[in-house]
């Protein structure tokens, strides 16, 4: 049985709330926003069709209040729940007080989120249904002792991880037993208070390993399917900054392979709507399960971009009870498409962020051109929460066009009055290793950690160049433009 989704309240902010808000619209379906104080004029704010001030500016009062946001939807008269990313998104508690409500929750059932939210149980899960695990301890609550002699069995190095998230937190490298008591106690520390839970896994470590992971959609009629995979192995201390679609090293049979075993999993566990499995896979090409993210990713449009399937629609016709309208055989992969995460941070200064306000924004365009933006110019980026700004994705008919043509829109990128890691990224493009598809994880970490910018960073030119750019400082005369240089010639890093 089907449901008419009418309005959708959007638990979330910044470019991923309007990303969701474009998809309602197309569907008809009207869109409420919430917001904390210090968001009272973001662009999501501006485009929803309601929005609602749901507390101050500290996530636990407001983008975590899962009080304000029930009952913001309760007041709205909104019939469903779109959790977008971070946040409450992987919150199974959540996604009951949702239902218990008698809101649709745009997401998995909160059972799975439950399960496969816990790293050790998700491992015990799935290794029992055939997938490939890396090895390690399967579970919390051993002794120091016990740890110890599991750790020397698998062999050093290994990594502790958290049981309860990801994104780098709660994770340490451990290059020998006398390093590994202080690793547990502060990986568990940081863990707990990110996550709430300090329980923490330990896994063998694997030397330069690819990040790869598929994409899969299940609807609650038993049907599965994958939407081939997405590298995500440019990261920097585990965050992921560059993505792209397909994998330049995967090959029609591991592609088969990894993606068949994906959705197995998924159907094995009753997995529905959108997921993504991820897998490190080491030099021998051996692929190793490594969790799900029970959710939309951050890197979802570079699949968006290859299939031509829109994955929030998905997930919104699979939560309203309509089976999948794609079978396996109709995911014809086409081009290549390549995504560069713009933050508010500085990457000559460990990528701290950056908060503060826009002076000047001029985002790219042109063809196979796409812009996934929360911002806008004279927007304040507030410092509670990730300094993330936008997504800027790039469409080719292979890698090379893709990545040609992501450099050209990275240098008509300009941001003024922040720092953002636009600069880096295009020294990223064009570095030999991604030229090449060899970034592994640890690629940025080990080569570009001293990275400083090389190019100049004249603000007072760059904000004359936007104006340029719309015609709003060109000098003429009766003979035509002026002869002067053009500002995107005098920067030269940044010309066109």
């Amino acid at each position: 049985m089907t449901q008419t989704i009418d309005k959708m309240l959007i638990a979330n902010r910044g470019e991923i709330a309007v990303r969701i808000m474009r998809t309602c619209r197309e569907m008809g379906i009207g869109t409420v926003a919430v917001y904390s104080e210090v968001d009272r004029r973001a662009a999501h704010v501006l485009m929803a069709d309601e929005a609602v001030c749901i507390g101050p500016a500290e996530a636990t009062q407001s983008y975590l209040n899962m009080d304000a946001i029930v009952g913001a939807t309760r007041a709205t008269g909104a019939g469903a729940v779109h959790p977008g990313y971070g946040f409450l998104a992987e919150n199974a508690e959540f996604a009951e007080r949702c239902r218990a409500e008698g809101f649709l929750f745009i997401g998995p059932e909160p059972g799975v989120i439950r399960l496969l939210g816990d790293k050790t149980a998700a491992r015990k899960r799935l290794s029992a249904e055939g997938l490939p695990i890396i090895p390690g301890t399967l579970g919390g609550g051993a002794s120091l002792e016990e740890q110890e002699k599991a750790t020397l069995a698998m062999g050093y190095p290994v990594v502790v991880k958290a049981a309860a998230g990801g994104g780098g937190k709660g994770m340490r490298t451990v290059a020998r037993p006398s390093e590994l008591e202080a690793a547990l106690t502060s990986a568990s520390g940081e863990a707990l208070a990110a996550f709430g839970s300090g329980e923490v896994y330990i896994e063998k470590y694997l030397e330069g390993p690819r990040h790869i992971e598929v994409q899969v959609l299940a609807d609650t009629h038993g049907n599965a399917i994958h939407l081939i995979e997405r590298e995500c192995s440019a990261q920097r201390r585990h965050q992921k900054i560059v993505e792209e679609c397909p994998s330049p090293v995967v090959d029609d049979t591991l592609r088969h392979t990894m993606g068949m075993a994906a959705v197995n999993a998924a159907k094995a566990v009753g997995y529905t709507n959108a997921g993504t499995f991820e897998f490190l896979v080491d030099k021998e090409m051996n692929f190793y399960f490594l969790e799900v993210n029970t959710r939309l990713q951050v890197e979802h449009p570079v699949t968006e971009m290859v299939t031509g399937v829109d994955l929030v629609r998905e997930q919104i016709r699979i939560a309203a009870g309509e089976p999948l309208a794609l079978s396996q055989k109709d995911i014809i992969p086409r081009g290549h498409a390549v995504e560069c995460r713009i933050y508010a941070e500085d990457p000559a200064n460990g990528f701290m962020p950056s908060p503060g306000t826009i002076q000047t924004l001029v985002e790219p365009s042109g063809p196979g051109v796409r812009v996934d933006s929360g911002v806008y110019q004279g927007w304040t980026v507030p410092m509670e929460y990730d300094p993330i700004l936008s997504k800027l994705i790039t469409f080719g008919q292979d890698r090379q066009a893709a990545t040609q043509r992501m450099v050209r829109a990275l240098k008509q990128t300009v941001i003024t009055g922040i720092t953002s890691p636009v600069p880096f990224l295009i020294d990223l493009l064009e570095s030999e290793a991604f030229r090449d598809g060899q970034v592994k994880t640890d690629t940025i970490d080990t080569t570009l950690s001293d990275w400083s910018p090389t190019r100049p960073e004249v603000e007072a030119l760059l904000a004359y160049v936007a104006h340029d750019l719309f015609g709003q400082a060109k000098a003429t005369s009766p003979e035509g433009p002026s002869a002067q240089p053009s500002p995107w010639t005098q920067l030269g890093a940044f010309r066109i």
